[in-house]
């Protein structure tokens, strides 16, 4: 009766093929690299074509999942090595006309984007710090806004009609837990209908509404659809959420602040932006 709950990750869209992963993370981390002070130098030369130190640079940052630690000699050597097999892949391709392709260009353009929107928000974060006033701020607002939660047993049935006769039985003095191990379809029957606490998120909408419209002690007296059956609903009791404190998701609230700034600094980007669909 429980419905799943899934946790939302974003995730970076899979438009270049697994062999030039490498590539991109390169390019990713490019942004945030510092220059090296031997960025001029090349660290090596393929058919005229210099790797620079600060490519190398941005790409050893991706590889070591942006360590601050150095690579090691044979780690470097290797890393070397793939730059210079990327890049004879890369001027082969250019020598077959790839580059001109239009869904090769068509991704070139998509990590470019990416690259310099990722540039641009990280530089923006940076510039616009949140204070300690508005990471108290948010925490407060979230924990006013955390729904309580709720103690239940119910009845599930197939048909409207039975649900209709149970709540005729309970409206004669009937006892829900007995009503509910005897006709409940539900796993939780053989507890007398008991759900124990949840919170609202955790069920489904017609479930959850028809909890927080009940006071405590309380009993549906219409039967509640859902995609499950027909539940007749008992309210035994409402608590508050257990509070973290602040220091313990301090992280947390920073991380979401940060994206709450972001994405009001894109609305303002898009407002004033000449946009067609």
């Amino acid at each position: 009766m429980r419905k799943s709950v899934l946790v939302p990750v974003l995730v970076a869209a899979a438009v270049l093929a697994a062999c030039t992963r490498p590539a991109e993370d390169a390019a990713k981390s490019a942004a945030d690299a510092k220059p090296a002070a031997s960025a001029a130098k090349a660290i090596a030369t393929v058919n005229g074509k210099e790797i620079s130190a600060e490519m190398f640079n941005a790409f050893s940052k991706a590889v070591m999942g942006g360590s601050a630690e150095a690579p090691t000699d044979e780690q470097r050597t290797q890393m070397v090595d793939q730059l210079v097999n990327m890049t004879l892949a890369a001027q082969a391709a250019e020598k077959d006309g790839l580059a001109k392709d239009p869904a090769v260009q068509a991704r070139l353009e998509l990590l470019r984007t990416q690259i310099l929107a990722e540039a641009v928000s990280e530089r923006y974060i940076k510039s616009h710090p949140v204070s300690d006033s508005e990471l108290r701020a948010e925490y407060d607002a979230q924990i006013a806004n955390m729904p309580k939660e709720y103690k239940a047993r119910h009845i599930l049935v197939d048909q409207k009609e039975s649900a209709d006769a149970i709540i005729v039985k309970l409206q004669a003095g009937g006892d829900f837990s007995k009503l509910a191990t005897a006709e409940s379809k539900d796993s939780s029957a053989k507890n007398g209908g008991d759900l124990g606490w949840f919170s609202p998120q955790s069920m489904v909408k017609p479930f959850a509404d028809a909890v927080a419209a009940l006071q405590k002690g309380e009993y549906t007296k219409q039967p509640v659809q859902s995609q499950f059956g027909w539940h007749v609903i008992l309210l035994e009791d409402v608590r508050s959420p257990e509070v973290p404190e602040f220091d313990q998701v301090k992280p947390q609230v920073e991380m979401f602040t940060q994206r709450k700034k972001l994405q009001t600094y894109i609305e303002e980007l898009r407002k004033n932006a000449k946009i067609q669909k």
